[in-house]
């Protein structure tokens, strides 16, 4: 299973961001198991759409609903989510630590990300 960031989706979908040959080679990578959060989710789409439109931000949702597992924020989960946030003193954002939560609660080690943040979590392997 690999969890995959909104970095990813936006690098792959916009060929003007830095990432996107990036994310067109590590493509191949995301064959089998994905997991995505739906803040990730929604990150991905509000950063297309400020940037391609409303129609490119509903594709990026679309292809994460038929391709990805869908793992979203419980109010049950918030304390620890949160819990996470404080323990990287805010350097992490909300969306990155339910990932980085997520991640942890699922057993999942691989992340495909950018977002060089996550190379701060012990435990974490970034793909990228």
């Amino acid at each position: 299973m690999i969890f995959v960031d909104s970095s990813f989706f936006v690098g792959l979908a916009d060929a003007k961001d830095r990432w996107h040959a990036d994310a067109l080679r590590l493509r191949p990578r995301l064959r089998g198991r994905l997991v995505v959060s739906d803040l990730g989710m929604a990150e991905a789409a509000t950063i297309l759409g400020k940037r391609k439109g409303g129609k490119a931000a509903a594709l990026v949702c679309e292809f994460i609903q038929d391709n990805c597992r869908i793992e979203f924020l419980h109010a049950k989960a918030l304390p620890e989510v949160m819990k996470e946030h404080l323990r990287y003193d805010g350097t992490l954002s909300v969306a990155d630590a339910h990932a980085v939560w997520l991640m942890a609660s699922l057993g999942v080690r691989d992340i495909l990300s950018f977002d060089s943040d996550f190379d701060k979590v012990k435990g974490i392997r970034r793909i990228s």
